[in-house]
């Protein structure tokens, strides 16, 4: 499968082309069927390496999820992306199709604090269990000492 071919079956079956040029795809999907798109991914379009998954903080519009897969045999990539309506922070995990996306998705959560439903080990990775809040959250207040960082 051709980057082009990825593009016209991306567009056939969620109704929205993607985005970008030559290899390099950008497909936007509601957060309802961003599951759905990994599978598709990996199924359809062969993207069976998970490059990886991280979260953007948009303020007042809410949070995006990124990750990006890639179709290592015919040299295309995708970049799946979902926007959570502001206040929500649930998504469902891709751990199910790719195990790599495990590791990100925790990741994710402690920084950002994005819930993937369906992960099968959810819990910090990179701070401490007891930690308060999500430190890459334009709402997080980074003036107050946590200790023993102060």
């Amino acid at each position: 499968m051709t980057a082009d071919q990825a593009r016209a079956a991306i567009d056939a079956r969620f109704g929205a082309a993607a985005e970008g040029e030559g290899p390099a795809l950008v497909a936007s999907v509601p957060v309802g069927r961003w599951l759905e798109f990994g599978q598709f991914a990996h199924d359809t379009l062969g993207c069976l390496y998970f490059n990886f998954s991280t979260a953007v903080d948009w303020k007042d519009q809410g949070l995006e999820v990124v990750a990006r897969v890639e179709n290592l045999d015919a040299g295309f990539v995708v970049t799946m992306k979902t926007r959570l309506a502001p206040g929500e922070t649930r998504c469902p995990s891709l751990h199910s199709v790719w195990r790599g996306a495990g590791w990100m998705e925790r990741e994710c959560y402690d920084m950002f604090g994005v819930v993937f439903e369906g992960h099968p080990d959810l819990r910090r990775i990179l701070l401490p269990q007891d930690w308060d809040g999500h430190p890459l959250l334009k709402s997080y207040a980074v003036d107050t000492p946590y200790p023993p960082y102060r």
